[in-house]
């Protein structure tokens, strides 16, 4: 927070959790509450459903455990699939995640629940197309249309595309 209050960053995720988490795949938004500090200072809090760990800590349980073991080819496809159902889920709603990598995907390991999180990064997709931050997603799933460095000014290389080029990179290979 800053001294004027919620910053619109926190704002636009706020709504857009509200919009996107009436589907399965996405994060669920429970409640938000906002209060001020004990030095008057306003305070903004995030309640989401609970899930236990990250695509990223899960991929690596199986493979530094006692016995290392490849996830199984049934979980594997059923998280791509989990995956792009949200991902065509904020698409539907003109939203680009922008950020998708395995520390922003949440798992239940029990229930074999695969869920987009971390919606900070996300983009509106309106017309005309706005100017955005060349701040987006994390380098090694950039797709690459982000990378190029052209002429063209960098809000008129974001699109629908963005989002389904670090799918592939996600899930283990092996």
């Amino acid at each position: 927070m800053d001294a004027e209050g919620v910053p619109p960053t926190a704002l636009r995720e706020v709504s857009l959790l509200q919009m996107l988490s009436q589907s399965l795949y996405v994060i669920r938004l429970l409640f938000v509450e906002h209060s001020l500090n004990k030095h008057g200072k306003p305070l903004l809090y995030l309640v989401f459903e609970y899930l236990e760990t990250d695509l990223k800590k899960f991929i690596d349980s199986h493979r530094k455990c006692a016995n290392p073991r490849p996830l199984l080819p049934s979980l594997v496809q059923s998280f791509l699939y989990q995956l792009c159902k949200g991902v065509a889920h904020c698409h539907c709603h003109c939203i680009l995640h922008c950020d998708l990598k395995p520390h922003n995907l949440l798992v239940d390991k029990d229930k074999g629940i695969l869920k987009i999180a971390d919606l900070g990064l996300e983009r509106a997709f309106t017309v005309p197309l706005k100017s955005y931050t060349h701040e987006i997603v994390t380098l090694w799933y950039r797709a690459p249309e982000v990378l190029q460095n052209d002429d063209q000014p960098h809000h008129q290389r974001l699109s629908f595309a963005l989002d389904p080029f670090p799918i592939r990179h996600v899930l283990p290979k092996k």
